[in-house]
């Protein structure tokens, strides 16, 4: 759901699976910088501190009272065992990397998470993923999450291209292909919410005002943000609306699914021949 690279943290290489951050919890639940000295060995860079306060931004629970009751509802719901199911059968259908996924409660005053993400969020890094999930998102809330968010690394993987080279066209056809992956394996009823703000007649004008007199912008450019999530002057998520309507008009009439389109260009999406 946010933007999956994040060139701060120098990502480490892993080989590990669904991490088991419910007995983390469990122990450390008022601690989270704690936490944070654990997962931080999975970056080259950075400290606990740095790496909890950026967590945040992207949706990690902050502490508070008898919150790790939270937690024991996750463990009911078997958030763990869900997303360990998801993340076999993903990799094999689409031939992806094993990664290491942290899974936390997210934070449940995030007014915004809680507005337009249904209280759940995600960050997927090229070799590594986070899910933050609230006690009541049912199983194929957390399920479309994760192949949100999977997605994304099986591209990043399969693109010949370095992530600090990404620009805004890169990334809005990226969301919009993981997006689509959603779609494809849930249906309309799981896609996320901005899915449907924009009619496709407006969805074409932002597409030309907004993205491509900008579409070679790289990440580091802070109008590249601004444009994604619709920030300051630009409408609410435009880089996500026009990213997942150019994929879906993409695909218009083609018998693609989701694998086929990993490691297919920005450009060709965006305007084929």
């Amino acid at each position: 759901m946010h933007i999956l690279y994040k060139v701060d943290f120098q990502s480490r290489g892993a080989t590990m699976t669904v991490i088991r951050t419910d007995q983390w919890l469990i122990e450390l639940y008022s601690n989270p910088i704690k936490i944070c000295e654990r997962i931080i060995t999975y970056f080259d860079s950075g400290s606990a501190t740095e790496l909890y306060q950026y967590l945040i931004q992207h949706g990690m629970y902050r502490s508070y009272h008898n919150g790790i009751e939270q937690v024991k509802k996750l463990q009911k719901n078997e958030v763990w065992r869900i997303v360990r199911d998801e993340k076999e059968r993903l990799q094999k259908l689409w031939d992806g990397p094993t990664v290491p996924v942290f899974i936390f409660p997210v934070d449940k005053f995030n007014k915004k998470i809680r507005r337009d993400y249904n209280s759940k969020s995600g960050l997927a890094f090229k070799d590594k993923l986070f899910l933050f999930i609230s006690e009541d998102n049912v199983e194929k809330e957390i399920r479309a999450l994760f192949t949100h968010e999977y997605h994304h690394i099986c591209r990043l993987n399969k693109l010949n291209k370095t992530e600090e080279n990404f620009v805004l066209l890169d990334t809005i056809i990226l969301e919009g292909l993981a997006e689509n992956a959603v779609y494809e394996r849930f249906g309309e009823e799981y896609v996320a919410s901005w899915t449907s703000y924009y009619s496709k007649r407006d969805l074409e004008k932002m597409w030309k005002k907004f993205i491509l007199p900008n579409k070679h912008i790289l990440k580091s450019d802070p109008t590249h943000e601004d444009i994604l999530y619709g920030l300051r002057f630009f409408p609410k998520m435009a880089g996500y609306c026009v990213g997942y309507y150019l994929v879906r008009k993409f695909l218009a009439g083609k018998k693609l699914l989701s694998k086929d389109l990993l490691n297919i260009k920005a450009e060709d999406i965006a305007y084929p021949t």
